[in-house]
């Protein structure tokens, strides 16, 4: 009977350790638990930028058409600062006419001298992935595809990527360019970059410009409707709701692939208020169908998201963080003023881990003087800090730019009045004999 018993307890503590180790609420979701069948992948939430899972997300490899995405974001910066228009006319050249013609590459046929506005080549580029016509918007923008790759360069520093190589404008394998590619570039060269870089040219092109999803998500379009050079253009993004794999919500981005680069896929799908980005780079499917794979593969990543995360309000507009309720003022009416976050601070949280997130509090020290007070007066709404949150432990994967949220500014939540001279004067006086008190009391002993 006491062998019985101290098998019992034994087997019973072996149950609660065992459930123990694998009930760690703050475990970071390990690499290999998703197992996506691709050389490197990442999934971001889109608004925070906070990192949901990655693998080998700092490698730099092929990413064929998803290059594509780089040349949206200068056109819609162009656009925007009217530097281009979408009614603006773009008469083809010999080069752009040449690759145009290549039926085995994604295209929209153009024909040598004829004109074509901005509008159609965008579109024919982020729906259709036309090469030719990718070219041909790099060629107005820089002048010549060579001066484009400047540009490409720079507006890549400027957004912060790094591990990058940029050849030509499309993503193809310059030998595919039958000896047209950018004067410097190999032959045989093709651009390369991160994952973790391609889920940031995605970050910024979804965030500063929402409205190219409006065309990412067009599932099919006829290109010059009505005319001699009509050509139906099917969306290669087959995730869209009604395509092949399609999948509730999913409304961009770009798809892209070469022997080099593999079977590529930059998604973006939002559901319930939340907005996720997947990259996939050379997916393989178990059954070695890589085209299909770079959709199944996403899918898993995108289901893993939207089944165990939710869009949380950790701080909602107008809280007070506990410690840092007030911050002090110089020449104030009041010695204190009041601070709140002027927006809501919002997550995607793991089901369960609520209460996983600590408050971190960043002052900006160029709207304060030395002392670290603000100066009266100051105006209702004055940004004075930051808050932001950080994982407790620090295990997970932390966010596309650093280790913890953009975060939302913290603001003086009334007028900070400025006192009148008089009460200005007194506490001088009150702060000069108190000096005085403490420097002779401390002589004395």
């Amino acid at each position: 009977m006491k062998k019985r018993l101290q098998t019992f307890i034994v087997c019973l503590l072996t149950i609660l350790i065992v459930a123990g180790v694998t009930q760690v609420p703050n475990k970071a979701y390990a690499q290999d638990d998703l197992n996506v069948q691709a050389n490197a992948a990442i999934l971001v939430d889109a608004d925070s930028g906070k990192i949901l899972y990655e693998k080998n997300a700092d490698k730099a490899l092929g990413i064929a058409s998803m290059s594509k995405m780089l040349t949206e974001y200068i056109l819609l910066k162009a656009i925007k600062e009217d530097k281009v228009s979408w009614d603006q006319k773009v008469t083809v050249d010999n080069y752009v006419y040449k690759v145009s013609q290549r039926r085995d590459l994604s295209n929209v046929p153009l024909r040598k001298g004829a004109q074509y506005t901005i509008k159609e080549l965008y579109q024919a580029m982020a729906i259709y992935s036309a090469n030719a016509a990718t070219i041909a918007i790099a060629e107005t923008l820089a002048g010549s595809e060579t001066n484009y790759l400047k540009m490409m360069n720079k507006q890549a520093k400027e957004l912060g990527l790094t591990d990058y190589k940029f050849v030509n404008a499309t993503g193809l394998n310059n030998r595919d360019l039958d000896g047209m590619q950018p004067k410097g570039t190999s032959p045989t060269a093709e651009n390369e970059m991160s994952a973790r870089s391609v889920a940031k040219l995605a970050y910024h092109l979804v965030t500063d410009f929402p409205d190219s999803l409006k065309t990412t998500s067009i599932p099919k379009l006829k290109f010059r409707a009505g005319t001699d050079d009509e050509i139906d253009m099917q969306n290669w993004n087959w995730m869209l709701p009604s395509l092949v794999y399609g999948e509730k919500g999913v409304d961009g981005l770009k798809t892209g692939t070469t022997d080099f680069a593999g079977y590529c896929f930059t998604g973006t799908a939002k559901r319930n208020g939340m907005r996720i980005i997947t990259v996939v780079m050379n997916a393989k499917g178990s059954d070695g169908d890589g085209y299909k794979a770079r959709f199944t593969e996403t899918k898993k990543m995108m289901d893993y998201a939207f089944n165990n995360y939710s869009l949380k309000t950790i701080y909602a507009k107008n809280s007070a963080v506990k410690n840092h309720k007030t911050i002090p003022v110089e020449n104030g009416k009041d010695k204190t003023a009041n601070i709140v976050t002027n927006s809501p601070l919002k997550l995607p949280v793991k089901n369960g881990e609520e209460n996983m997130y600590k408050p971190v509090f960043t002052l900006d020290k160029t709207k304060l003087n030395k002392d670290g007070k603000l100066v009266a007066p100051a105006k209702k709404g004055t940004a004075v800090g930051t808050l932001s949150v950080q994982y407790k432990n620090g295990t997970d994967y932390g966010y596309l730019y650093g280790k913890k949220s953009s975060g939302v500014k913290l603001v003086t939540k009334d007028e900070v009045e400025k006192a009148n001279w008089f009460v200005r004067m007194m506490r001088g006086i009150g702060g000069l004999f108190s000096n005085m008190w403490n420097s002779t009391v401390g002589s004395w002993f």
